[in-house]
């Protein structure tokens, strides 16, 4: 690997645990590239290279993994939920969240309270893939 690609690849994983320790902020490419210190058409375009995804999908998913353990291990309202994990409407998150979980985030929780296994064993099972 080439000293490029390396420096590439560190500034990516700088903008990705941005975006990992702020993922309920509201963040933006022109934002997360400032943090790499690259254009924004570039970070785009080198974030979903260097990890599959873009970084708006990359973050959404980040966002319903909070979302779905926060509706595992609490009794808080989902409105409250999605608020705290950076979404700016209901309708997006429950949208976002069934896209990606398959199932609409009260169904989650049903099945979830249904099943009393412990919290590692239920984060391997159930972390989004998509």
């Amino acid at each position: 690997m080439s000293r490029a690609v390396e420096e590439t690849n560190r500034l990516m994983l700088r903008a990705r645990d941005a975006m990992d320790r702020a993922y309920a902020q509201p963040l933006d490419v022109p934002a997360l590239a400032r943090i790499a210190h690259v254009s924004p058409a570039h970070f785009a375009r080198t974030f979903r290279t260097t990890f599959g995804e873009t970084p708006h999908r990359y973050l959404q998913r980040r966002r319903v993994e909070r979302a779905m353990f926060l509706l595992r291990e609490t009794g808080r309202p989902v409105t409250d939920i999605c608020f705290d994990v950076g979404f700016g409407s209901p309708g997006t998150f429950s949208r976002t969240f069934r896209d990606i979980v398959g199932r609409s985030p009260r169904e989650y929780r049903k099945e979830t309270a249904a099943a009393s296994v412990p919290t590692c064993f239920t984060m391997a099972w159930a972390r989004p893939s998509g």
